[in-house]
């Protein structure tokens, strides 16, 4: 499967994902994270680190859910524009941002 280029902003918003999980993390080992989340700890490292701007669904809610994080705060720290406030009907809505 030919997998096409991350848009800037798909990179944007894993840059984003990534250092929320490292700050809801905080001193807890990112082995210990890895492993209650059932995923491998290079993934963990990959997805922190925004060389995988676009992790599964499944990964990221049992990432959250190990950090107490709920999906609606990942969802809206990701999305969140530069600026703070996004313009009324610019954004893309959840069902869409998946379907990507």
């Amino acid at each position: 499967m030919v997998r096409l280029p991350l848009t800037p902003d798909e990179v944007e918003r894993g840059q984003r994902l990534g250092t929320l999980l490292r700050r809801a993390r905080g001193e807890r080992s990112m082995l210990a994270t890895a492993l209650d989340a059932r995923i491998s700890p290079e993934t963990l490292r990959k997805i922190e680190s925004g060389r995988v701007a676009t992790p599964a669904f499944p990964t990221i809610a049992a990432i959250a859910d190990v950090l107490g994080l709920s999906l609606d705060e990942v969802w809206a720290e990701i999305n969140r524009p530069e600026g703070g406030v996004e313009p009324a009907g610019s954004g893309r809505n959840a069902r869409e941002w998946l379907a990507s």
